[in-house]
């Protein structure tokens, strides 16, 4: 019986795509701007600003009131969830709640976006990482 042939394996570029790095920068913008009120960059090196005081009252009752104020609330970032954990993930599952909707549309748009927009300029693109990227070597892509 004669041996089989094996099947030569498929070379997988190892490339980095900026259209993909773009697509999942943009993902990650309408994330953080919709649940933690910053961009990605600002979450992580944003100010650690978060906290809570008990509303002042007046009298008797001075000491019994429950109402809080949060301060530094429109902005969280990673200083602020390692501080106040659970103040910071109050504070973003409320803009969650109020911002969901309009998060899914951009998600979707986003998609569409990149879709057609890879699909209209794919020889432009092609072109350019046939002719510029590939000579240069340097393991990006358009």
């Amino acid at each position: 019986m004669a041996r089989r042939k094996t099947k030569r394996k498929r070379r997988r570029s190892n490339d980095v795509k900026l259209l993909n790095v773009l697509e999942a920068y943009a993902y990650a913008t309408i994330l953080t701007e919709g649940a933690l009120g910053t961009s990605p960059f600002g979450f992580i090196t944003g100010d650690t600003n978060l906290s809570s005081r008990a509303a002042g009252g007046s009298g008797a009752l001075a000491g019994r009131d429950t109402s809080m104020i949060i301060s530094g609330a429109g902005e969280i970032s990673l200083g602020d969830l390692v501080k106040e954990p659970q103040l910071a993930l109050d504070t973003i599952y409320g803009n969650v709640n109020s911002n969901w909707q309009a998060m899914a549309i951009q998600s979707v748009m986003v998609g569409i976006g990149f879709k057609f927009g890879k699909r209209l300029l794919r020889r432009p693109i092609a072109n350019v990482n046939r002719n510029i990227m590939k000579p240069l070597g340097v393991g990006v892509k358009i």
